[in-house]
Order: structure tokens, then sequence, then C-alpha cells
């Protein structure tokens, strides 16, 4: 396929756009596709579009921050003590500078992270290196629950044996 609009070099760039149900095809050449101004690059492909990951994170936090006060996390003037980036430039990039970022931007993050994934912690697959230590330690905290319940209901014998299987998995 021939280049859209060079009409010289082979095509290898792609374009499909569709707007209000209108499709619009665009073949370029590499060359031809680098020279499209105001065009976001991925990879060596370029896009227009306002559908950039940085746009989507800048509107959920705007969404999520809509009814803050002006003193709160809508406050550009947040910045990481450790690597100095500020609020205003996560806001614009969509990219933290270093893992402290996430404690100081704690309560802008927080509403953010647990409205696009419903929770603060990680449920999914685990390592397999570290699969038996996140499993005790989640076996321990249901067990201090239970213990709770075994202690409010008076259940003192099962109280004693939950106790036990406690001390049993810390020493693991």
């Amino acid at each position: 396929m021939i280049c859209d609009r060079c009409h010289k070099n082979e095509a290898n760039v792609h374009i499909t756009k569709i707007v209000n149900g209108v499709k619009q095809e665009l073949n370029l050449c590499e060359k031809c596709a680098k020279e499209i101004e105001g065009i976001n690059m991925i990879g060596d492909i370029e896009f227009d579009t306002p559908f950039s990951l940085q746009n989507i994170i800048n509107g959920i936090m705007d969404y999520v921050n809509y009814n803050k006060s002006s003193k709160d996390v809508n406050n550009y003037e947040l910045v990481c003590r450790n690597c100095n980036t500020s609020y205003r430039e996560f806001k614009k990039n969509g990219l933290l500078g270093c893992s402290e970022c996430y404690k100081n931007f704690n309560e802008a993050l927080i509403p953010v992270i647990k409205r696009v994934q419903g929770s603060i912690e990680h449920t999914g697959k685990v390592p397999k290196n570290s699969a038996k230590d996140i499993y005790n330690k989640r076996k321990i905290i249901k067990l201090k629950q239970e213990l709770q319940k075994a202690i409010a209901l008076e259940e003192y014998e099962k109280a004693a044996e939950i106790r036990d299987e406690i001390k049993e998995l810390k020493s693991e």
C-alpha cells in the first residue's frame, strides 16, 4: 500500500479515526507520519487524540476531587519532598516521580485509586517466591478477626485454639 500523503513510499502507519460514525482512514509512510504536527507519538506510531492516559487521569482526578474544598487536594502547590515533582506536573503528564509521591499526594490519589480500581489493596496474583508469606499474613488477619468474635461470644476454648494457630503461623 502506498502512502496517502507523499504517494511514493510504502505505507506502514495506518490510522483509523471514527468521529460521529464517520470513519476516516489514513495510510502513511514512517517519514510522513513523523512530519505531521500536533500528533502524539506512541512508539513509532502517531495519534491525535484527547484520550491520552494523562488526559484520562486528569479527568478522573478532577471528577473525584470536584467537591473538595480549595485548601484540599485541588491545591496545585503540593510538591513531593523526595523528587520535587509537583501535583500540577502529575496532573499534566500522569506520571509520579518516585515512590514517595504516593505518600505526599496520598489525599489526592486514594479517592482516585478507589474509584478506578474499587479498592486500594492489591488482591491479584502473587509472585511465587512470596506467596507463602502473603498467604500467612492474610490468614493471621482472618484468624485475629475470628479470635475477637470468639472472645466477644465468650468461647474461650475456641479462642485459645485460634490464638495457638496464630502463634504457629507467626513462628513460620
